[in-house]
């Protein structure tokens, strides 16, 4: 499957590949990266299984996340797209970028990019982020996607529950704030 490549004023985003693992591993293993995604932090053969999974994403559902890559010096961010494996409650925009690229808006170029494609490429009428209600972070790059809190609910991951605040945008809204 051919994965499309997206760009931004600052980033590439690509399909994933092999050659991403030692970074995404070594994000994934930081604590405080992981912290609001299970398992948290990710040992090395769980971050294979979830790099795995973002790729195999895109060919079960035609769409998925990608790796995101600063342009000025090709750096591996992190990943950024669409979400939604079984059990899901709806098809999720979602972000994970390591520390050191943390409060640059990264995540919000990315995830905006990642949502006009979904807008223009996917046929449903809303997008939905799942965020842990402790994460402020990712709540505010929710808030600047024009996302607002929607439902508590929970995913099921491994077995175990995780509650979630689902933020949520619809088409219509998210048309009427495209520039």
């Amino acid at each position: 499957m051919m994965i499309p490549e997206l760009q931004t004023e600052r980033l590439i985003m690509r399909g994933p590949c092999a050659g991403d693992f030692e970074p995404f591993a070594k994000m994934m293993a930081d604590p405080d990266v992981a912290r609001y995604i299970a398992p948290a932090p990710m040992e090395r053969p769980d971050a294979w299984r979830a790099l795995s999974s973002a790729i195999g994403h895109w060919v079960l559902r035609g769409y998925g996340a990608w790796s995101v890559i600063r342009k000025t010096d090709g750096a591996f961010l992190g990943r950024v797209g669409m979400i939604n494996p079984e059990g899901w409650p709806g098809l999720e925009i979602g972000w994970t970028l390591d520390k050191p690229y943390w409060g640059r808006g990264y995540a919000t170029e990315a995830a905006a990019a990642a949502m006009r494609y979904a807008f223009l490429t996917q046929p449903v009428d809303r997008l939905i982020s799942n965020i842990d209600p402790e994460n402020k972070a990712s709540q505010s790059v929710a808030l600047r996607l024009g996302e607002t809190k929607a439902e508590r609910s929970s995913l099921r991951i491994g077995g175990k529950d995780y509650p979630v605040d689902i933020w949520a945008i619809t088409r219509a809204t998210w048309r009427s704030q495209a520039v």
